[in-house]
């Protein structure tokens, strides 16, 4: 085969993997049959009834961590979450917009922006990010977001505090670390 071939091949099934997890529905963040179903999710981490999936994305990108002394004097030092940046994708790997902080905020391609606190999170095995379950502020700039109420980041892929050590001598050090997460957008049911 030819590297540009295995490289397209690789690229598919990079593809593939990294949507695994997710089901389609029809919108503009990208077209399939079915919704999302959050049946095997954690109760936590459910949207209450009375809201439907509205679009689903793939975000693939980095969190950084800082190293910083602990709030308690003399408690030792600790990796700090400073913020994600990642692209959000459609399914068929189409760029919808991205996903950065802090604030968390969700945007789309379109400009429309939309932020979200916390409700609840769900641990998701050894090596990632938890499951997290938000609800959205009045988005801003007319798009995609208008309208989003709960936002669920599911299907996740790294993303934890480094596992270089954190002490003093390497406070203010930051790191990336990489991370893949799917985030499912809902509005309230008509």
């Amino acid at each position: 085969m030819h590297a540009l071939t295995v490289s397209a091949v690789i690229a598919a099934v990079s593809l593939a993997t990294g949507c695994a997890g997710i089901s389609g529905t029809s919108n503009t963040m990208g077209a399939s049959a079915s919704p999302f179903s959050q049946s095997a999710l954690p109760g936590a981490i459910q949207v209450p009834a009375g809201h439907r999936v509205d679009m689903e994305t793939v975000g693939a990108g980095s969190i950084t961590y800082e190293c910083r002394a602990k709030a308690q004097a003399g408690a030792g030092h600790e990796w700090f979450f400073v913020g994600p940046d990642a692209k959000l994708s459609a399914r068929g790997g189409q760029a919808m917009g991205r996903y950065f902080g802090p604030p968390a905020t969700w945007e789309g391609k379109d400009g429309s922006r939309v932020t979200a606190t916390r409700v609840a999170v769900a641990p998701n095995g050894t090596g990632n990010i938890p499951l997290q379950l938000v609800r959205a502020n009045p988005a801003t700039g007319m798009g995609v977001m208008q309208g989003v109420s709960f936002i669920q980041r599911v299907n996740t892929r790294g993303g934890i505090t480094p596992a270089m050590p954190c002490a003093a001598a390497n406070v203010t050090q930051k790191q990336v670390v990489q991370y893949q997460a799917d985030y499912i957008f809902y509005k309230p049911a008509m």
